[in-house]
């Protein structure tokens, strides 16, 4: 009974991370008051991997990378890295994804691809470069550099938690080097090779061809007898029957609209909405429809510019509407269109809810949009200028993350105690401040994991662990030990699409470590191998890197199927050949 119940659990879960009807977290936290209640694992159980020391490990790199950020020194790096090679489009891209490799290392990597896209997106409009050619191989090299420490990515982390508390020995800071080095050579290769000429090339278009505004934009004379006259632009009948004003061109003066703005007899009216439902209207609202081509001229002048902003990880539009966070209240900022995997939205824009990856095409002031440089919430594609380089703090937050790896590899404090330490002082030397430490914190990634490892637990308590390992090895223990974890080292690919990497890991472990002990092979090999796993699986676009260069790459969901999943095959045979070697089963 408790075995079939924790299976119809995961079942669910996988069903509810896919679709995500609720939010990962609330998930978590429902399957495990239901595995508490169902008395398969024990309160204490239940959280015990919320308080356990790989959550403060996690949190603590969360604190030192936005560190680096605020210092400036990151900004710093990356300009001169790109212009550096721009001049040559293959330096570039191995630039560039050596680069990230190396960052994403030791920081977490949808940071690092957020951090590089908009530097790449502006430098490749210079150079007249589809982004296209860039942002995938950026995307990639930042999830496989993750393999090449216990802290490049979380699940790396949060399989040594687990495996620790099992009793085997946690895995070494840099034990998973050598392979994780050997994993991203030939990623680069691939991608420097066969997946470079695999890429589209989708060059840029104006950003109202783009979002094909000209179907859905139209000018109109507002006249004398119209009952438009005096009303508030924001509550107008205009509105009321989903068009939305944009602009308006009153005498010689060009502007956006406010809460407070009325519209005026003679105004000249920049609307969106649909073309037939505005001519249907026409004669009862006492407007008249100029025929002129709406072009991008007509949305920007001096003052008034188009732009693209880049919803990214930790932001706080995140699951909110544009209705929701006020954003032209907040920002000044009208947005027009949203841009989601390759799908363009135009209607009923303030009800469409934000998620990570989402490309808001905004119109506003130029100082505005200035202003959003600095944003922890969205990256303004197209501009790039690097946060101020305060030099002095930029060398303590660097040296804080170095002096915490150094102690934790030569094990003079414990690696928890170490990068909490190193967190600590990046805030009491001023490297940033308390609220943005707290506000790096993917706090929804941490109860994710710390719920997933209660999760594991219960599949142990409840016999489903025994249940599916019997299952596993009585299916593929006859062709040997290499066939099983073969076996697992799939089905963790395979999860990883519907689950985060972490999540899948953290089920898929379990069950291969009691298939380890009943084969007699080394049950860390197939813990290892297992988290590496979860790091190649690109076969599409959900890990939250590759959903953050899917629309500004101009990507369409099958180019990572065509690129990816031939890169995670080649990834996985060598994660095959490798694991035995330096871990012998």
């Amino acid at each position: 009974m408790e075995i079939a119940l924790v299976l119809t659990l995961l079942a669910i879960a996988v069903v509810l991370f896919a679709t995500e009807k609720l939010s990962i977290e609330i998930v978590t936290l429902i399957m495990l008051i239901i595995l508490a209640s169902a008395r398969i694992i024990t309160p204490e159980e239940a959280f015990a991997g919320l308080s356990s020391d790989f959550i403060i490990i996690i949190a603590s790199i969360f604190i030192l990378s936005a560190a680096l950020q605020e210092t400036g020194i990151l900004d710093f790096a990356v300009v001169r890295l790109v212009r550096l090679a721009h001049k040559s489009t293959n330096l570039m891209l191995l630039i560039v994804m050596v680069v990230t490799g190396v960052v994403s290392a030791f920081m977490n990597n949808t940071t690092v691809t957020a951090m590089f896209v908009t530097p790449l997106v502006g430098m490749s409009r210079r150079i007249n470069l589809s982004t296209s050619k860039l942002l995938m191989p950026l995307a990639f090299a930042a999830i496989l550099g993750g393999t090449c420490t216990l802290i490049g990515t979380s699940t790396n982390v949060a399989v040594s938690g687990y495996i620790a508390k099992t009793g085997l020995p946690p895995i070494g800071l840099f034990e998973i080097s050598g392979i994780g080095f050997a994993i991203f050579i030939v990623g680069m290769i691939y991608m420097m090779t066969i997946g470079q000429r695999m890429l589209p090339d989708r060059g840029d278009q104006e950003l109202t061809e783009e979002y094909k505004l000209q179907k859905y934009l139209s000018e109109i004379v507002v006249l004398p007898d119209s009952p438009l006259v005096g009303q508030l632009v924001f509550a107008s009948d205009l509105t009321s029957l989903n068009f939305r004003i944009l602009n308006i061109i009153r005498g010689k003066d060009n502007f956006l609209p406010d809460f407070r703005t009325r519209i005026q007899e003679s105004d000249i009216l920049l609307v969106e909405g649909d073309l037939d439902n505005l001519i249907k209207v026409k004669e009862t609202k006492g407007i008249k429809i100029m025929a002129d081509v709406i072009l991008a001229e007509d949305l920007q002048t001096e003052a008034i510019r188009l732009a693209e902003l880049l919803v990214v990880r930790q932001s706080n539009l995140i699951g909110n509407t544009v209705k929701e966070v006020n954003f032209l209240q907040r920002y000044g900022l009208v947005v027009i269109a949203v841009s989601r995997h390759g799908e363009t939205l135009r209607t009923k824009i303030g009800s469409i809810q934000l998620q990570l990856g989402d490309l808001l095409l905004v119109q506003g002031s130029s100082e505005r949009l200035k202003q959003l440089r600095t944003s922890n919430n969205v990256a303004l594609l197209g501009e790039f200028e690097a946060v101020l380089f305060r030099k002095r703090k930029g060398i303590i937050a660097i040296s804080c993350f170095a002096v915490a790896i150094l102690l934790g590899t030569l094990q003079i404090l414990p690696l928890s105690i170490a990068f909490l330490l190193a967190a600590i002082c990046s805030i009491l030397f001023r490297c940033i401040s308390t609220e943005k430490a707290y506000a790096a914190i993917d706090f929804r990634l941490l109860i994710l994991i710390g719920g997933m490892t209660a999760f594991g637990t219960a599949m142990e308590n409840s016999g489903a662990a025994d249940f599916l390992a019997e299952g596993i090895v009585g299916l593929l223990g006859p062709l040997g030990k290499m066939a099983v974890l073969s076996g697992f080292v799939l089905l963790t690919v395979l999860l990883t699409q519907p689950m985060s990497n972490a999540a899948a890991a953290l089920v898929v472990v379990p069950v291969a470590l009691r298939a380890a002990v009943e084969m007699g092979a080394d049950p860390r090999a197939f813990a290892i191998a297992i988290m590496l796993a979860a790091s190649v699986s690109l076969v599409t676009p959900f890990e939250p890197a590759c959903i953050l260069v899917y629309s500004p790459g101009k990507y369409r969901f099958w180019d990572f199927i065509r690129i990816g999943s031939p890169l995670t095959l080649l990834l996985v045979v060598v994660i095959l050949l490798l694991v035995p070697v330096f871990w012998p089963m």
